[in-house]
């Protein structure tokens, strides 16, 4: 139908000519179309009607957890229904509020500390949090460096990842906002910490990119190799 596959994202289709810009993202049975031109967006909705039998519901509001609420100003992008899901589940809906989500002089290691008994808990709550990071670049670092003991938490790690949902009881609505006025122009800023990892010395590059004032994308991960110093860290 004219689309082109995405190379970064298999389920993301592409049509671009002169003036006219539409994405097709798909997730099993669920399709977000957007873009400029609204002659190609009725053409493609009938095209796929015609061969799946498919239904429009509006425009979008909810996606996979993602609540999204535009205006004249722009686009805001949240999780909070998911948010206070996750709360819910750890029965935390009261509990008292963390000013950060995590302990910046706190040093994790995979020893020195009592095993976490329910193995199967913490990756369950270490992979919700993992997808709240779509919305909430805030907790990226620390769902990172607890994300490194799956396969063996400690009591620390726990209480270290229960914090981390302390923080986000006090603002679950936090999320992205994209300005609908933001200049077209990319920024971005990097960073590392040296020796982060107290088992293995590897260092933690964080990135962020954005598209003016509108962050859309980030990273917290674990170098590959063990840098010497921090200036071979950077």
């Amino acid at each position: 139908m004219g689309y082109t596959q995405s190379m970064n994202d298999h389920s993301l289709f592409i049509s671009s000519s002169e003036g006219s810009f539409t994405t097709l993202l798909v997730y099993v049975d669920d399709i977000i179309l957007a873009g400029n031109d609204k002659e190609e967006i009725a053409r493609i909705k009938q095209a796929l009607n015609q061969t799946f039998k498919i239904k429009d519901i509006g425009n979008l509001r909810y996606f996979l957890g993602l609540e999204v609420a535009r205006s004249k100003t722009g686009i805001m992008v949240n999780q909070r229904k998911y948010a206070l899901e996750l709360l819910t589940d750890a029965g935390l809906l009261a509990c008292k509020l963390a000013p950060t989500p995590i302990d910046n002089h706190e040093k994790f290691s995979s020893t020195g500390n009592v095993p976490f008994t329910d193995i199967q808990a913490y990756k369950r709550l270490i992979g919700r949090l993992m997808y709240l990071t779509n919305t909430r670049p805030d907790i990226t670092f620390s769902v990172q460096q607890l994300s490194q003991f799956l396969a063996k938490p400690t009591i620390a790690h726990y209480n270290a990842a229960i914090r981390i949902l302390r923080y986000i009881k006090g603002a679950p609505s936090l999320g992205l906002f994209f300005s609908s006025t933001t200049s077209i122009h990319l920024k971005a800023f990097c960073d590392s910490d040296w020796s982060t990892c107290s088992d293995s010395r590897q260092s933690v590059t964080g990135f962020s990119v954005y598209l003016g004032n509108s962050l859309i994308s980030w990273k917290s991960k674990k170098q590959g190799t063990i840098s010497k110093s921090s200036c071979e860290a950077e």
